[in-house]
């Protein structure tokens, strides 16, 4: 399940649930820092996580002129994160996240 609320600036929050409970979550929050972010573009590399990199995206996608960028600290289990898109070498969006287990 993920919820997110905003647009521009946002925050939101992901979870997985078993038998009616809730075992893993992450929040995160993020801003557009310039008119040349595409969300399009985002939500291809949310696509492209990985098994073994199972947060927000891949640690690297990049398409045309824009990179996205993924660094993950801790493990499955309990870990923070920030992800960001650059557009022909400019930021033009950072995010921060952060979750794990719940018990």
């Amino acid at each position: 399940m993920d919820t997110y609320l905003g647009s521009e600036q946002f925050v939101g929050e992901e979870a997985v649930w078993e038998n009616n409970q809730p075992i893993w979550g992450l929040n995160y929050t993020g801003r557009a820092l310039s008119d040349e972010f595409d969300i399009d573009f985002l939500k291809e590399a949310l696509k492209r996580s990985t098994e073994e990199y199972p947060y927000r995206g891949p640690k690297f996608f990049m398409k045309g002129n824009f990179t996205y960028k993924c660094r993950v600290e801790g493990d499955f289990g309990w870990f923070v994160g920030c992800e960001k898109i650059m557009y022909k070498g400019t930021k033009v969006y950072e995010a921060m996240f952060q979750g794990g287990f719940i018990k």
